[in-house]
């Protein structure tokens, strides 16, 4: 299909500090705009002034505790929640020190200086990709004691000093403690779990698109599930689930782990979820391929990873752009991608 957009032009660059940023988060208070930004390779925050997007300003920087990722951030109604884990293997951890783990709660009120409040443990590994929903739930892929890889747990931060457990949600294979076992590396919700309604749509990474009825959230119930790998995608086969909002239909990608494609391959598609318990696969994106000139053939000769690996996610922010027409979705080595989804069967 022709696209009804433009090319994509960069407008401004901010090095933040010398502190590469990971995972963003927007958020408008009188009149200005803000951009959270998590780090990868140095634990901690930094605050943008974006309100004028081709000078960003960095307006503040604070660390996190030592030897914990803190790489997602998430904001809704002049909350912010920022994820804690211990950091994964190989990547600079030391895995005989301690760390801290949960989600932390920020007050916003001075959105240049976050006041923190509350703070929910997991009481184990803590979490990875959380996210708010309507009702203000804040939606955890938490590592819970007793269980394998992370579950969904719903938490109510309606008292933002005290955050606490609603319930929670896990596949059969995840309670360890039950004698549940799954063989599979990449057993868990990636996250984020992402409600429309009474639904929510949680990628759960090797186990792939999950469905689960949140009307009651002290009992989330299982409503259906697309197994993916195999034989797409890595492990992590469902990273990010987009529902498209008015329309039966979701957007479901996985992430690239292994380098120059020595896995299955990875892909983003579409998924029929008019009846919720029986989704269907009915589309699959095209695969990106390098300009004319690129000095190689493919991107899976290029080097290092590619695949798919992050969607934009709107969430219901009337300050994030929002077109159900397009999406956004990042490839690593292969950068940026826009791809025209009006006809679902024909992207």
């Amino acid at each position: 299909m022709a696209a009804k957009h433009g090319p994509i032009e960069p407008l401004s660059y901010s090095d933040l500090g010398g502190r590469p940023g990971f995972k963003m988060a927007l958020h408008v208070n009188g009149g200005r705009t803000y951009l959270y930004v998590a780090h990868l390779w140095h634990p901690g925050w930094s605050v943008l002034d974006v309100t004028d997007p081709m000078t960003p300003t960095l307006v503040n920087s604070w660390d996190g505790p030592t030897n914990t990722w803190t790489l997602q951030v998430t904001t809704r109604q002049g909350l912010l929640a920022t994820s804690l884990e211990p950091i994964q293997d190989g990547w600079g951890n030391d895995a005989h020190a301690p760390f801290e783990e949960g989600v932390v709660l920020w007050d916003l009120s001075d959105p240049i200086r976050p006041r923190r409040r509350g703070t929910f443990r997991t009481g184990h590994r803590g979490t990875h990709r959380n996210l708010f929903d309507a009702t203000g739930l804040l939606h955890l892929s938490a590592r819970m004691p007793g269980y394998r890889g992370a579950i969904l747990v719903l938490v109510d931060v309606s008292d933002p000093d005290q955050p606490c457990e609603v319930g929670r949600f896990h596949l059969p294979g995840q309670r360890a403690e039950a004698g549940e076992h799954d063989q599979r590396e990449w057993f868990d919700l990636h996250g984020p779990s992402i409600r429309a309604g009474d639904l929510a749509y949680l990628p759960y990474a090797a186990a792939g698109l999950v469905i689960v009825d949140v009307s009651r959230p002290e009992r989330p119930e299982l409503v259906g599930h697309l197994d993916l790998h195999p034989p797409l995608a890595s492990g992590i086969a469902a990273h990010t689930v987009v529902p498209i909002a008015g329309q039966d239909l979701v957007i479901v990608n996985s992430e690239a782990l292994a380098e120059r494609c020595r896995e299955p391959v990875g892909f983003a598609g579409f998924v029929d979820v008019h009846d919720p318990g029986h989704p269907l696969l009915i589309s699959l994106f095209p695969t990106p391929a390098p300009p004319r000139g690129a000095g190689f053939h493919s991107f899976c000769s290029r080097g290092g990873r590619f695949g798919p690996h992050n969607q934009h996610i709107p969430t219901g922010e009337p300050h994030l752009f929002s077109d159900q027409d397009v999406c956004f979705l990042t490839y690593f080595n292969a950068g940026l991608r826009v791809f025209d989804v009006r006809d679902p069967y024909l992207v």
